[in-house]
C-alpha cells in the first residue's frame, strides 16, 4: 500500500515533470529516478512511468483544445507514423538495458538546443506541409522518434519539437499541441506492451499520474498564453540541464 508521504513525494514529482513535459520535454529525467527511489527496478520504472505519460496527456489535450488550440486530423495523421517504432521500442526496452545510451541522448539533446536557437524558422506559422518540399520528412521522423519513445522516453519531447518545429515550420505553441497528442497515441500499445510483461506498478503509476495530469494542464494553458518566449525558456533551460547531468557534469 502507498504511503502518504510516497503519494506527496510523486505528486510534486509528477506535477513538475507534466509542466516540463508539455512546455518543452525531459520530465522523465525527473519521474524515473523517483520511481525508482521507491523501490522499483528500471524496467519497472520505465513501465510504471507510461501510466503518467498517457493521463498526462490526455489532461493536456483537454486543456489546449480548452484554448482553442486543437487540430486533431494533422495530430492524428503525425501519431500514426510513430506506432510501428514505438511498439518496435517499447518490446526492445523490455529486453535491453538503457544505462549505455545515456551519453549518446546527451549528444542528441546539445544538437537540439543548437538547432533551435540557431533557426530562423518559427517567426511565421506555415503550413510546411502545403508550401515546403522538404514537409513530407516529417514523416519518416516520426517513425524514428516513435521508436525511441517507445524505447526510453526520456527526451523524446525534445525530440519531436525539433522535428515538428523545423520540418511543419509552426509556432512552438502549435508544436506542443501536437506533440502532446502525438505521444498520447504512441503511449497506448507502448503502455500495453509494458503490461503484458508485468513491467507497470498500477498504484505508484496512477499516484504518479495525478501530479503529472496536474502540472500538464495547467502548462497547456500557461503555453497558450505565454507563447512562443515562455516556451523557449524551459525548452532551453530543461536541455542544458538533463544533457549536463547526462554527461556527469553535475
Amino acid at each position: 500500500m502507498m504511503e502518504y508521504g510516497q503519494f506527496l513525494i510523486l505528486f510534486a514529482v509528477g506535477a513538475a515533470a507534466g509542466m516540463i513535459n508539455v512546455m518543452a520535454g525531459g520530465g522523465s529525467a525527473l519521474t524515473l529516478p523517483a520511481l525508482i527511489f521507491m523501490g522499483l527496478d528500471s524496467a519497472l520504472a520505465n513501465g510504471t512511468n507510461r501510466v503518467a505519460i498517457l493521463i498526462q496527456n490526455i489532461f493536456a489535450i483537454l486543456s489546449f483544445r480548452q484554448e482553442k488550440m486543437s487540430e486533431f486530423k494533422l495530430s492524428f495523421k503525425l501519431a500514426l507514423w510513430t506506432l510501428p517504432g514505438g511498439i518496435a521500442g517499447a518490446i526492445a526496452a523490455v529486453k535491453i538495458g538503457d544505462a549505455w545510451f545515456q551519453r549518446i541522448l546527451a549528444i542528441v539533446l546539445i544538437g537540439v538546443i543548437i538547432s533551435m536557437l540557431f533557426s530562423p524558422v518559427g517567426k511565421g506559422d506555415v503550413d510546411a506541409l502545403k508550401s515546403e518540399k522538404r514537409g513530407w520528412l516529417v514523416y519518416p521522423a516520426m517513425l524514428g522518434i516513435g521508436f525511441y519513445g517507445g524505447f526510453i522516453q526520456v527526451g523524446v519531447g525534445f525530440l519531436l519539437m525539433a522535428a515538428l518545429f523545423h520540418l511543419l515550420q509552426v509556432s512552438l505553441v502549435k508544436v506542443n499541441m501536437h506533440k502532446v497528442f502525438i505521444v498520447f497515441i504512441y503511449t497506448l500499445p507502448v503502455l500495453l506492451v509494458f503490461m503484458l510483461n508485468g513491467k507497470i506498478d498500477w498504484l505508484l503509476g496512477l499516484g504518479l499520474a495525478a501530479g503529472n495530469s496536474f502540472g500538464a494542464w495547467w502548462a497547456a494553458k500557461l503555453s497558450v498564453r505565454r507563447g512562443d518566449k515562455a516556451i523557449k525558456a524551459v525548452l532551453f533551460v530543461a536541455i542544458l540541464m538533463i544533457a549536463l547531468k547526462l554527461l556527469g557534469v553535475y
